[in-house]
């Protein structure tokens, strides 16, 4: 014969059901806290402000006409400042571009606030990515000295960021958030002489210090809508309604300990 449960424990059955019940009906959730750090859109809680970078030295708001003299545009699509936003919209074919016109910097830090969104669906995605390039004149190198702030396919659910160095290193991370139409973000990048850190919406995600990732190169920030080659793709956009850059001149107030990315090879340098 079963011996009946206890009144507490009936209570406390009856209490965790009627709270997991309030949790579905109000739309609680139930992920962990390092799953919620990146539930919510990005407010005015940033990287910059999170680790106590002070005024930025370059702060682009992007309002008024798209200054071509600052942005160099490549690609089919159209590229231009719209309701306070650079705004990258494409074609059905091909990427699309905006390289900053600039003499570059060694080692600082760079942070956007980025929304995207597809219309359509049924053919290839676009990549939605901001990287760090070598600037000016120099030598590209088919990628091989670029920095990822980030890159991802919309309605996925994860982002990657990367540096790649010569002659075929690269260092590269995924890190899961919700990537909805005109979802916001944060994404930045830290780069001084000893290591480079990596920031989804205010938090460090990751942090690389072994000295064939860093490759001395001055950098100027390229958005692109990068397409598949001879294929059709879904129209979409990117959005950014502000890029910051801050120099190191004052210490990050929180620390930058993260995992490291993982180590692999990158095959199209040349």
């Amino acid at each position: 014969m079963s011996t009946p449960p206890r009144p507490h424990r009936r209570l406390l059955t009856t209490l965790g059901s009627v709270t997991a019940a309030a949790a579905l009906a109000l739309g609680v959730s139930t992920m962990t806290p390092a799953d919620a750090h990146h539930a919510q859109p990005p407010g005015p809680v940033h990287a910059g402000s999170e680790y106590g970078w002070g005024k930025p030295q370059a702060n682009y708001k992007f309002v008024g006409h798209l200054p071509r003299s600052q942005w160099r545009v490549k690609g089919p699509g159209a590229v231009r400042n719209q309701h306070g936003m650079l705004t990258l919209n494409t074609a059905d074919h091909g990427t699309v571009s905006a390289r900053q016109v600039t003499g570059g910097h060694e080692v600082g830090r760079w942070e956007i606030r980025l929304r995207s969104r597809q219309y359509g669906s049924g053919h290839h995605a676009y990549r939605v990515m901001t990287e760090l390039v070598p600037a000016g004149d120099r030598k590209q190198y088919c990628g091989a000295k670029n920095v990822a702030l980030e890159t991802y396919a919309p309605h996925h659910h994860s982002v990657t960021h990367y540096i790649r160095s010569r002659p075929d290193h690269r260092y590269r991370m995924h890190q899961r958030i919700g990537l909805h139409d005109d979802q916001w973000h944060t994404f930045a990048v830290e780069v001084t002489h000893r290591r480079i850190s990596w920031f989804v919406d205010a938090h460090v995600v990751s942090t690389e210090k072994r000295k064939d990732a860093l490759t001395g190169t001055r950098f100027a920030v390229k958005f692109t809508m990068q397409g598949v080659h001879h294929a059709r793709m879904n129209k979409s956009r990117m959005q950014m309604d502000w890029l910051r850059y801050w120099n190191l001149s004052r210490k990050d107030s929180k620390s930058t300990r993260a995992p490291s990315p993982q180590p692999g090879t990158y095959r199209d340098a040349c």
